[in-house]
């Protein structure tokens, strides 16, 4: 009797245990909505300090080098206001470049992308009496083919390619720091963050130090700067070399009479910014137009020497902005721009690499940490 009492106390605990974790599970799907929305909402609130916390990051590298020219210079009030001066400066060749790039490129581009969208029907007829003008045992006369350019035709690129759209998405991306005020204040926190920068790190050395061990601090610190310098070194080679490549290959377009040059060679230099695939995509996209535009000899000219160009800069001129190699393999390139492609888009796909040079380090410096014990 005393066995079966226990038995059943047994069964009542186990259900009640079970019943209490299903509500508790339940009650933490439910609040999911709400939590996401405060999220969000937090993050929405904080956009400004984030847009700032950015712009800082992309502009240490400028300020710290015009830094270092202000504190070897004879002038003593240069040396003793380096920091302010090399702020004021790196914002003052910030805003000259974001004019140039408003009033010099974006019109040719514009220009560039509306002439595409007013001659796109003659484009395809074109590709079209190309098609049907093929011997009929021609490789490309399939089935296949001929449904993707049927595809095509129903493919309504205006409503994509057109300035409104295109302004509504340059509003979707400007929409993060909403209104003037918002852009102010990431402005102004960007520029605090720069001038203090020494004393922003070392309360986090001092709270790394009060929360961790001080062998376990001195390793987060010692991952972070290692983690730190690979992003400072990737992002900032591959968008110094992205506007190389992205104006030779205007230029050598311009030579060669290429219509859309000024577009196809902005278009080859922003996707050279992704490893391997980008550049495949840019020219593959930049072949097609010329090809439709000016013909095959032309575009086979054009995809030799656009191809030798890129060779170039894979071998010579990347490597030197790059200095020391991330030191990862091909492998790990085409893998970690793979999956970030597939889970996080364009941005995955260029942040991929970095990412992977770091994680890399991490398991590098778990795997010695244990064969050393």
């Amino acid at each position: 009797m005393k066995e079966e009492l226990k038995s059943h106390w047994k069964t009542w605990i186990f259900l009640l245990t079970l019943g209490t974790i299903l509500i508790i599970i339940y009650k933490a799907i439910d609040s999911i909505a709400y939590l996401g929305g405060f999220v969000g909402n937090l993050i929405s609130t904080l956009s400004p300090f984030l847009a700032g916390l950015l712009l800082a990051y992309l502009l240490y590298i400028p300020e710290s080098k015009i830094e270092k020219i202000f504190k070897r210079a004879r002038n003593r009030f240069c040396r003793k206001n380096a920091r302010k001066l090399a702020i004021l400066t790196t914002y003052i060749m910030a805003i000259l470049i974001l004019m140039i790039i408003i009033n010099v490129i974006l019109p040719v581009l514009i220009e560039s992308i509306n002439e595409l969208i007013v001659n796109l029907q003659s484009y395809y007829s074109k590709v079209i009496d190309t098609y049907n003008n093929m011997p009929d045992d021609s490789i490309f006369k399939t089935e296949q083919v001929y449904n993707a350019l049927k595809e095509l035709q129903n493919l309504d690129l205006k409503q994509y390619l057109s300035i409104d759209r295109i302004t509504g998405y340059v509003k979707s991306v400007v929409g993060v720091a909403r209104g003037i005020f918002d852009v102010f204040v990431a402005i102004v926190v960007s520029v605090y963050i720069l001038a203090e920068r020494n004393e922003i790190l070392k309360f986090f050395k001092r709270l790394l130090k009060a929360v961790f061990k001080p062998k376990t601090s001195e390793a987060i610190e010692k991952y972070f700067y290692k983690a730190n310098n690979i992003f400072f070194k990737f992002i900032s080679s591959q968008f110094i070399d992205a506007i190389i490549v992205g104006v030779l290959a205007t230029i050598v377009m311009k030579i060669l009479q290429i219509k859309y040059a000024s577009l196809l060679g902005f278009t080859i230099g922003l996707f050279n910014m992704i490893p391997y695939f980008g550049a495949i995509i840019a020219v593959a996209f930049a072949a097609i137009i010329t090809v439709i535009t000016a013909g095959f000899s032309k575009a086979i000219i054009m995809l030799v020497i656009v191809i030798i160009l890129q060779q170039v800069d894979a071998n010579i001129i990347n490597p030197k902005i790059i200095g020391d190699s991330l030191q990862i393999s091909p492998l790990l390139v085409i893998l970690a721009v793979t999956i970030g492609g597939a889970y996080f888009g364009v941005i995955g796909m260029f942040l991929g690499v970095p990412v992977a040079a770091v994680l890399k380090i991490l398991v590098n410096a778990y795997i010695d940490n244990k064969l050393t014990m």
